[in-house]
């Protein structure tokens, strides 16, 4: 079985995946906070780069469990 190519965004494209402004995607990429190619002069990100940026960042939320006192 042949492995799928991983799809390569722009940096518009990835932003609205991420919800965010272009801007801000481009801060990632300054930062070094997220993977990128160049292809030609044109930055692209591969789409599970962003997919990753996004696990890195999950909180899971926190169960507490509640103890009864005895009155």
């Amino acid at each position: 079985m042949k492995p799928e190519a991983d799809r390569l965004l722009t940096v518009d494209e990835a932003a609205e995946l991420l919800n965010v402004k272009p801007r801000f995607a481009r801060r990632l990429i300054a930062e070094r906070r997220i993977r990128f190619t160049h292809v030609g002069r044109h930055v692209r990100i591969p789409e599970s780069a962003v997919r990753e940026f996004i696990n890195a960042g999950m909180v899971e939320p926190v169960v507490r469990t509640r103890i009864r006192r005895a009155a």
